[in-house]
């Protein structure tokens, strides 16, 4: 697969065979993930890598803790809530997203499952935790480097026929992830990523998100045309 192919190709896959992923394949896609570029090469990341027993304890869990009324305890800042050009596009991508599943605004019941698949990591085989060094947590540094090795995870996941997402909902009960997953005090979680292969039935999986555009993003200074 060429480069492009995997930038281009890949979506956010929320819906999973239920077939094992080998160990050793994760491996690969860890090896090449940890060639991104990092703050004056600090490497402030690491995995735990779930699947089996531990990963349905944390599912049942962080499940049963939301609902049961039990704050989020995600251990990143989020900010405030998005508003203007950042609200739509959070919407936008929902708006695709429940209209591939077929859910309707007002279906309750199937807007709710679609959260609780969230809080399971969308019932993927694996589940990847990133954390970080907390001796680096005051460091913007930081979050962008993790931000780096995700993304060449997914991309590097998307070349061996693996999909995933990248997602809070499963880590939005800390306690239980560090429970089960056995992280280190000196581990900050940062995000989660599902991984699994791709079930082609699940409709949520054609969507491909919108992007704005380069004369969106990019300011040209310089440039003679």
């Amino acid at each position: 697969m060429q480069f492009d192919d995997v930038i281009l190709g890949r979506r956010s896959i929320r819906g999973y065979k239920p077939e094992p992923v080998p160990k050793a394949l994760v491996e690969e896609i860890l090896t090449l993930a940890m060639r991104a570029p990092s703050s004056m090469n600090t490497q402030p990341w690491s995995f735990y890598v779930l699947s089996g027993e531990p990963l349905d304890r944390i599912r049942a869990g962080n499940t049963e803790r939301t609902m049961a009324g039990v704050p989020q305890s995600r251990e990143f800042r989020t900010g405030q809530a998005f508003e203007g050009k950042h609200r739509d596009r959070q919407v936008g991508v929902a708006k695709q997203l429940f209209a591939a599943m077929g859910i309707a605004r007002d279906d309750k019941e199937k807007r709710q499952d679609w959260v609780l698949r969230g809080f399971r990591q969308f019932d993927a085989p694996v589940c990847v935790i990133v954390t970080y060094d907390r001796a680096l947590a005051e460091s913007d540094d930081t979050a962008f480097d993790c931000g780096a090795v995700t993304t060449a995870l997914v991309n590097a996941a998307w070349s061996r026929g693996l999909g995933a997402v990248i997602n809070s909902q499963g880590i939005m009960q800390s306690p239980v992830v560090r429970e089960h997953a056995g992280i280190a005090e000196d581990q900050v979680i940062m995000k989660a990523i599902a991984l699994g292969w791709p079930d082609e039935t699940f409709p949520a999986n054609a969507v491909v998100s919108e992007r704005k555009s380069v004369d969106e993003a990019a300011v040209f200074i310089g440039f003679d045309d």
